[in-house]
């Protein structure tokens, strides 16, 4: 099919940013459209976040016309014919048409072309080629709309050939399975994932953690890595013991509390329980210093909680949040409830969460300086006091009131004075 009529109410399209850049780019000789995601989502049903167009102009030809149009643009992937426009604060990449000449599992070589049907038999997934004019006017050259009314995740012709152009499409395939894909996956692609699956191997690990991270937030993630665990690529992507029971627990966990999918806490219920799994994944996915941080919090905490069928009590908590922090505590309580052989929605546990998530962070009512100006020499003996003080402190439950305070301070001090 090359035409397919006009789309319904595509609201995108009515964005005054992105007809300022067709009045810019279109026409004279050049056509522009949307292409991809837009497109699929909006058919889809879910929310359009961004726009991305493709061009018969070259680089150097978008460039000038935008500078005419008096628009800021940044050539952001010029080698492969992509410039970032900014209309009104809001950034478009505009591609120029392309046809792969050489690849090699991880990058390819590119011809700029002018050919559309070219350019979106070339792309991964028959739903992503899909194509729109500035007048609705839609191009369907892949069965893309069939596979979307299917919610059918599908490869453009031999999925293997799709796959070998970029490896990183297998990880994309189970991504978008997991974002839009209902019913069973797709055989054949999943027997070409089987394949070519040490591919995975070559792949930079930034490009790896961008996949993983975004299947794992997605609504169907559990399903999406039982099929990789069924087909061995655990082994090529997290390199450890995963415990995906422990993942459908803290997504339906995160249902029962009306959440919003948190992928870090997911990855830490999937892959983490010791500080060793948490290092291994900064460094075969190339996480961020927080995330690790986040995981390696997750398995220090995993004592706490370990094999608890009933939530900590609420002074338990306080305790935590003095000596963890917030984040910490809350995924502790989650990880721990998703270990337990409870109900996912168990109110005792949910009551332990929201309290984890509400109740202010106690801080200790006393510092070294106080102690300092009651003639306590600095160093070693503060530092005793203090840790007297403190565990008093806690064992009273939090005092707040000054007299009680006080007379917690005299009683660590009075040994010392």
């Amino acid at each position: 099919m090359s035409e397919a009529g006009r789309i319904s109410s595509p609201s995108f399209l009515d964005d005054p940013r992105l007809r300022t850049l067709f009045a810019a780019l279109d026409g004279a000789g050049e056509e522009l459209r949307v292409v991809g995601g837009a497109i699929r989502n909006h058919l889809m049903q879910i929310l359009v976040t961004e726009v991305d167009l493709t061009t018969t102009a070259t680089p150097e030809t978008t460039i000038q016309r935008a500078k005419a149009a008096g628009l800021k643009f940044a050539p952001t992937g010029i080698e492969h014919g992509t410039v970032t426009i900014i209309v009104d604060h809001a950034p478009f990449e505009v591609t120029t048409l392309r046809e792969d000449v050489e690849t090699d599992g991880r990058r390819a070589k590119v011809l700029f072309g002018r050919d559309f049907r070219a350019d979106a038999m070339r792309r991964d997934f028959t739903f992503n080629a899909l194509s729109v004019r500035a007048d609705g006017t839609l191009f369907d050259y892949a069965d893309g709309l069939r596979d979307i009314e299917a919610r059918c995740v599908r490869f453009i012709g031999d999925p293997g050939t799709r796959i070998v152009e970029d490896y990183l499409r297998i990880l994309r395939f189970f991504r978008f399975h997991a974002a839009f894909g209902e019913g069973a996956a797709d055989t054949q692609a999943l027997a070409a994932i089987v394949k070519h699956r040490a591919g995975l191997d070559g792949l930079s690990r930034e490009r790896v953690r961008a996949e993983m991270l975004k299947l794992l937030a997605a609504r169907g993630a559990g399903h999406a890595i039982d099929l990789m665990n069924g087909r061995g690529l655990a082994p090529h992507v997290l390199g450890g013991v995963t415990t995906p029971l422990r993942l459908h627990r803290i997504i339906d966990i995160e249902a029962a509390r009306g959440a919003t999918p948190d992928a870090v806490l997911r990855l830490a219920a999937l892959a983490v329980l010791t500080r060793e799994d948490a290092e291994r994944l900064r460094e075969s996915w190339r996480l961020s210093n927080a995330e690790q941080a986040r995981l390696a919090a997750c398995a220090d905490a995993e004592p706490w909680l370990h094999r608890r069928d009933a939530p900590p009590s609420a002074k338990d908590i306080r305790i935590a949040l003095f000596r963890r922090g917030r984040q910490t505590v809350c995924d502790a309580i989650d990880l721990a409830h998703a270990s337990a052989r409870v109900a996912c929605d168990d109110a005792d546990w949910m009551a332990a969460r929201e309290l984890a998530e509400r109740a202010p962070v106690p801080k200790l009512p006393v510092s070294g300086g106080a102690l300092m100006a009651r003639g306590l020499p600095s160093g070693k003996a503060v530092g005793e006091a203090l840790r007297k003080i403190e565990a008093a402190w806690l064992d009273a439950d939090f005092p707040e009131n000054p007299a009680i305070v006080a007379s917690l301070i005299d009683a660590a001090l009075k040994p010392l004075d």
